[in-house]
């Protein structure tokens, strides 16, 4: 068992390298800014106007737009993972990220006057997955780890032949597509981040609330209802917050895979099972490793801008193949 003071620690340690972390990437890119210069632009002290308009307008925004994306997507996935009882589920695997993708493409492509409602669409999407995959891996006993990740497979080719249909019929309209779909920041600015963050904050309060119900549920059927609990009352609506949560990330920025299933399971590692330190946990460092991600894929391949979810993809895969291996589920 973890020691509860240690949790403490290494969420407020991570807590404070996620700052770090946001005041670096917010000096790097084409026109490098000091440490000293940003800190005086943010807060008031600084009269130069260049650093102002990139700060303010251009890197801010984006990394704040990074770690937002990246704790969302996090703590879906250690939600979904409590829910399942299976530390491989996470949104992407499971088809919520594709599902939520697949209607968001259909207002994009098929009727961008309707982008108002990218939002909604991409939260009945993500519901509609989840609800597929729900039933197909559904059985008297519970619900069957490998035949949730083969249901997610089944539902992922579905929502990836809907995508590539839309796409082969609106090819006029693709350039835009296919950085979204590839979960690009590139180009996000204050409008995305104010799209995001009231959605961000409901949900992120609603998931500590949801503490506790995700410790019980993680014990297992059985002794959530010894416990007096309605356990498929738990599993719906710790599903419905994961699926709000994944959804409005992708409404946002587009697909990112990897990051609901590396991060709850590295935080895991560090601050154990107990929801109360790895809920917070996974937010901290989900908010960390997709900063990273797109901090590098902005500037290790300089001019070129690569989307953060190619790069999740890079280091996602080998781990996920690590975790089979391992056979940790």
């Amino acid at each position: 068992m973890i020691n509860t003071s240690r949790s403490r620690i290494v969420v407020i340690v991570t807590v404070l390298l996620a700052l770090v972390a946001a005041i670096i990437a917010i000096g790097l890119g084409s026109v490098f800014i000091p440490i000293p210069d940003i800190l005086s632009t943010i807060f008031g002290s600084s009269s130069k106007a260049v650093n102002a308009t990139i700060i303010w307008d251009i890197r801010l925004p984006r990394v704040l737009l990074a770690m937002i994306i990246g704790a969302n997507i996090a703590i879906s996935g250690a939600l979904l993972q409590a829910v399942m009882g299976n530390p491989l589920a996470d949104p992407g695997l499971t088809g919520v990220t594709s599902g939520a993708a697949a209607c968001v493409l259909v207002i994009m492509l098929a009727a961008p006057q309707y982008t108002q409602f990218i939002p909604i669409a991409a939260f009945v999407g993500g519901l509609i997955a989840a609800g597929i995959v729900y039933a197909l891996a559904w059985r008297r006993t519970g619900i069957s780890p490998i035949t949730i990740i083969l249901s997610g497979v089944a539902v992922n080719a579905l929502c990836g032949g809907v995508i590539g249909l839309l796409t082969i019929m609106y090819s006029d309209r693709l350039p835009a597509a296919v950085q979204w779909l590839n979960g690009s920041l590139a180009a996000k600015g204050n409008n995305a981040l104010m799209m995001v963050f009231p959605y961000a904050i409901a949900g992120w309060i609603l998931s500590f609330f949801a503490i506790r119900k995700a410790n019980i549920i993680r014990l297992g059927d059985q002794v959530a209802s010894n416990l007096g609990e309605n356990v498929n009352q738990i599993r719906i609506l710790l599903s419905l917050l994961a699926v709000f949560l994944a959804a409005i990330s992708v409404a946002a920025i587009g697909m990112i895979g990897f990051v609901g299933l590396v991060v709850p399971h590295m935080a895991r590692l560090l601050v154990g099972s107990d929801y109360k330190y790895l809920l917070p946990m996974s937010m901290a460092l989900g908010a960390l490793v997709l900063l990273i991600a797109d901090t590098g894929g902005r500037t290790l391949f300089a001019p070129l801008d690569i989307p953060a979810g190619i790069l999740m993809a890079v280091i996602g895969g080998p781990y996920f193949l690590y975790l089979m291996r391992k056979k940790a589920f």
